[in-house]
C-alpha cells in the first residue's frame, strides 16, 4: 500500500430505533440494558474505532396512534449512557445525538463539557435539528420552526455553545491547589440576538478538546452548507461510489468558503454489513437477514406508511395495493415515524413498476426498496472494498451499524480489522488520548 494512501476512520453506531436489528436472531441482546453498550463500545475500542456513535429517539414511534412494537421500543438519556460507557473505556471516542431545536445552549454546553472531562476528550456532539409537532408535543415550543429557521437555529445554538465554552481561557485553569480555588475568574459570557437572550457564568472550566467533536447529519442544502461551515465530521447516507463520490466533492467543495481545508471535516456514510467464509455465503447471509428484518407485519407497516391507510387485511406475500394512497392526514397522524413520502402517489407507482419489472411481492418489494447492505462477502472482499471506496474520495470512512445488537461487530473486528490493517490503511493503535487525535483535527 502506497504511503500516500488515506487512512480509513471508522466508528460503531448502536442501532437504537430503526428496523436494522434482527430481533429473532439467538445472540440479539436488550437495547437498554448497560451491558449491551459496554460489549459494542468495549469491541470497537478493541478495534481501535474512532468513536461510539450514539442516536437519539425523543418519542416513541407511534403509526396509527399506536406505539410500532415491530421497532425498538424504549431508549435511555444520551448523557447517562455515555458517562457511564466513558467510566469503562480508556481511548474510544463517545458521540451524542442532542437536538438543537428542544434545548437550550447553556444545559447542552454544560453536559458536553462535562462529558468531555469524564472522558478526558473523548465527546463529540452530533447536532441536529426536529422538524414534527409530534415529537415536540414532549416540549414547550412544540414543531412550529420551518427548515430555514431551524437551522438557523441550530447554527446559533451550536455558536452559542462554543461561546460558552470558549469562556474559560486557557490562563483561567490555572488553580490554587492549596485553597482548591482558580485564580482567575472564568466563565463570563453574553450572548443576544432572534434566538438567544443569555448571559451569566459558564460553570464548567475548559474541557481537554476545548469543543467536543462536532457532527452533522443533513443532506439537505441548508444541511450540507451548516455542515460545511462547523461541523468536524457529517454523518451520511451516500456510501456507494458515484453517490459517494458526488457527496463528498460537494460538501468538501463548500469549505474554502469558511476559510477551511478539506481535511478539516471528515466524511462519514452509514454502513452495514454481512460476512461470511466464501462471497458466496455471505450473500445467502444477506438474504436471510433482510427477510429478518423485514417480517410480514413490518411490511405490512411499511406499505400503510405510503397508502395512509389501514393495510392489516393486506396479503403481504401478494401483489401491491391496486389503489393509489389516500392523500390527507390520516394514518400517518401522530407518528414520528420512520418514513415520508413527499408524493405518495408518484412513488406507489414507482413501486409498482420496480415489482412488475422484477416480479414482487408487496414483502420482497419492501426488502427491495427500504434498505440494502453496504457491504457482503468475506473478510478479505470486505476489507478491500471499504478500502477502495476511500482511496477514491467516496468517503472518509464508515459509521458501522451492525444487524445484532450487541455482539453484531465482534466478527468485523477479528477479521476484517486485521486486513485492513496489513493493508497499513487503519491505525494499529490510537496516536493520542482525544477523539480529535483520532480523526486527525489536532
Amino acid at each position: 500500500m502506497s504511503m500516500t494512501a488515506k487512512q480509513i476512520h471508522l466508528a460503531a453506531h448502536f442501532p437504537g430505533v430503526n428496523n436494522t436489528t434482527v430481533w429473532s436472531d439467538p445472540e440479539a441482546g436488550s437495547h437498554i440494558e448497560f451491558s449491551s453498550f459496554v460489549k459494542l463500545a468495549q469491541t470497537a475500542e478493541r478495534a481501535k474505532f474512532d468513536f461510539f456513535f450514539l442516536a437519539e429517539g425523543l418519542r416513541l414511534r407511534e403509526q396509527g396512534g399506536e406505539i410500532y412494537d415491530l421497532d425498538v421500543v424504549g431508549r435511555p438519556d444520551t448523557f447517562t449512557v455515555l458517562s457511564a460507557l466513558a467510566a469503562v473505556t480508556d481511548r474510544l471516542g463517545l458521540a451524542g445525538t442532542i437536538n438543537s431545536t428542544f434545548n437550550e445552549p447553556f444545559e447542552v454546553a454544560r453536559q458536553f463539557a462535562s462529558l468531555d472531562h469524564l472522558s478526558a476528550g473523548r465527546a463529540a456532539w452530533n447536532v441536529v435539528t426536529s422538524w414534527d409537532a409530534f415529537t415536540g408535543e414532549n416540549f414547550r415550543r412544540g414543531g412550529f420552526l420551518p427548515q430555514d429557521q431551524r437551522y438557523s437555529r441550530a447554527e446559533t445554538f451550536l455558536r452559542t455553545a462554543w461561546e460558552l465554552f470558549d469562556s474559560w481561557r486557557g490562563d483561567e485553569l490555572l488553580a490554587d491547589k492549596e485553597s482548591g480555588r482558580f485564580l482567575a475568574d472564568g466563565g463570563d459570557f453574553a450572548h443576544h440576538d432572534a434566538h438567544f437572550d443569555i448571559s451569566g457564568r459558564f460553570p464548567v472550566p475548559r474541557s481537554p478538546q476545548g469543543r467536543p467533536v462536532t457532527i452533522q447529519a443533513g443532506d439537505s442544502e441548508e444541511g450540507r452548507e451548516f455542515a460545511a461551515a462547523t461541523a468536524d465530521a457529517i454523518f451520511t447516507r451516500h456510501g456507494t461510489l458515484e453517490a459517494g463520490q458526488a457527496f463528498y466533492s460537494d460538501v468538501k467543495g463548500r469549505l474554502a468558503a469558511y476559510g477551511r481545508s478539506p481535511h478539516e471535516l471528515v466524511i462519514l456514510p452509514a454502513a452495514t454489513f454481512v460476512l461470511g467464509d466464501t462471497d458466496a455465503e455471505a450473500h445467502e447471509l444477506a438474504h436471510e437477514v433482510r427477510l429478518q428484518q423485514v417480517s410480514e407485519q413490518t411490511a405490512i407497516k411499511f406499505l400503510e406508511q405510503l397508502w395512509n391507510t389501514d393495510l392489516s387485511d393486506h396479503d403481504p406475500n401478494g401483489p401491491l395495493p391496486s389503489f393509489d394512497p389516500v392523500v390527507g392526514d390520516l394514518i400517518s397522524k401522530g407518528r414520528a415515524s420512520v418514513r415520508m413520502h413527499r408524493d405518495p402517489i408518484a412513488t406507489a407507482r414507482e413501486w409498482r413498476q420496480l415489482a412488475e419489472a422484477k416480479h414482487l411481492s408487496s414483502r420482497e418489494l419492501i426488502i427491495e426498496v427500504t434498505g440494502r447492505q453496504n457491504f457482503i462477502g468475506s473478510p478479505e472482499t470486505v476489507a478491500s472494498a471499504m478500502n477502495d471506496l476511500v482511496q477514491a474520495d467516496a468517503s472518509d470512512g464508515f459509521i458501522l451499524v451492525p444487524h445484532v445488537t450487541p455482539g453484531g461487530l465482534d466478527e468485523f473486528a477479528d477479521q476484517v480489522v486485521p486486513r485492513l490493517q496489513e493493508r497499513g490503511v487503519f491505525r494499529e493503535d490510537y496516536s493520542g488520548p482525544a477523539l480529535r487525535d483520532h480523526l486527525g483535527l489536532s
